[in-house]
């Protein structure tokens, strides 16, 4: 592969009167495009951003709940200038659907797409008015914009910690049902039915929350999801003796729910996120109803999609579409792919080296995980963003 001006020059022989400045030694390594991950909060944006490319991560998809939110476009501009002057990954930030995030009154939309957003969202705050809701989803489709939702319904998951299932009974632990999921995606898919809104269902969680997508994408509807990877992985039984490290939100499902969840990527109906949310030690040093939910994802996105993929038999070239193209689709971009001309947003890793995480090894100030300790397969060795190279083992 050659690369000139930021974009890929050539594939196989090298463009007439190419002269290389610098050779990258790939030998026994992938290159594929630089992973777009489309969930990574960044509460640390130098940390954050330097921990993004070291886990072959290009492009950082950023949800709207920062502290301010994301809801003027001088905030937006000013993260979307802060993330160019770094010069680590790039930086697409989710405009904040209403003010304050208060699921009331309409951000100003028009005024954060031109400042960068990429689409606009609750992040996992409700919108508990249907229609306010509504208003909204009309608005956008008026103009184009597409809507990021987390489907949970609002009174359902209130009070819930885990899901609600046995293993939240045995624990004594105050239950989230399904069926939060469930009755936010069909409301949210009457919604799109009515005013044509673009929608994209963030972190579906449970079998019955993907039949209802799938049976709304065949109707033809505008519907895309993604998955948090360590719904891939891990279920509800991951909760252990109460491992604050194993609390999410949406929270671990049951084994059928990770089973269809897993078919569904496999089949190349979803996207995979990291879901990345930085924690301080302190706030998972708490009981586990009251530590933080999340865990640092965007280091270990590459090895815990290889690990899913091995376990449910995808192969690699698919398994690395979930975490590039298919995000990129998700976001009408052109990036996630190696054709001449694309961006030479690039990452190389060694597929069979192996790496510990340990908090030592992680350059997010996130240091949460429920894999600590366990042995990751899959390292990146370089990470380049518009042709340069902005990490290197």
């Amino acid at each position: 592969m050659y690369v000139a001006d930021g974009k890929v020059a050539g594939l196989g022989e090298a463009p007439a009167g190419f002269v290389a400045d610098q050779t990258i030694d790939a030998a026994g390594c992938v290159v594929c495009p630089g992973l777009i991950d489309l969930g990574a909060r960044l509460n640390s944006i130098e940390a954050e951003l330097a921990a993004a490319v070291a886990g072959g991560v290009t492009s950082v998809v950023v949800p709207p709940d920062a502290d301010p939110p994301l809801d003027e476009p001088e905030l937006a501009d000013r993260l979307v200038h802060r993330g160019t002057e770094i010069g680590k990954a790039r930086v697409l930030p989710l405009g904040a659907l209403t003010l304050g995030l208060n699921g009331e009154r309409l951000a100003e939309l028009a005024g954060l797409k031109k400042a960068g957003c990429v689409a606009f969202s609750q992040a996992n705050r409700p919108v508990t008015d249907t229609e306010a809701l509504l208003r909204a989803m009309e608005y956008a489709a008026t103009f184009g914009f597409a809507i990021w939702l987390q489907p949970q319904d609002y009174w359902l998951s209130r009070n819930g910690i885990a899901h609600e299932g046995e293993v939240s009974s045995r624990l004594g632990l105050a239950g989230i049902p399904v069926a939060a999921e469930t009755i936010a995606v069909g409301t949210i898919v009457q919604l799109v039915r009515d005013t044509g809104c673009r929608v994209h269902l963030t972190r579906l969680s449970s079998a019955a929350g993907v039949a209802l997508v799938q049976r709304a994408q065949h109707e033809g509807l505008p519907i895309t999801f993604d998955i948090g990877v360590h719904h891939l992985l891990l279920t509800e039984n991951d909760i252990g003796f109460f491992n604050p490290h194993a609390r999410f939100s949406p929270p671990l499902r049951a084994q059928s729910d990770r089973v269809a969840l897993s078919k569904a990527a496999a089949a190349g109906l979803a996207a995979i996120c990291s879901d990345h949310t930085p924690v301080g030690a302190d706030d998972k040093l708490l009981p586990f109803g009251e530590a933080k939910p999340g865990a640092t994802g965007l280091e270990v996105l590459l090895p815990l999609t290889l690990k899913w993929a091995e376990e449910a038999g995808v192969s690699l070239p698919d398994a690395l579409a979930r975490i590039t193209s298919a995000p990129a689709t998700v976001l009408g971009l052109a990036s996630g792919q190696l054709g001449v001309g694309a961006a030479a947003d690039i990452c190389i890793f060694d597929p069979e080296a192996t790496w510990q995480l340990t908090p030592e090894a992680l350059k997010s100030r996130g240091k949460n995980s429920p894999w600590t300790g366990y042995m990751m397969t899959g390292k990146v060795m370089t990470t380049l963003v518009g042709g340069r190279v902005v990490f290197q083992a």
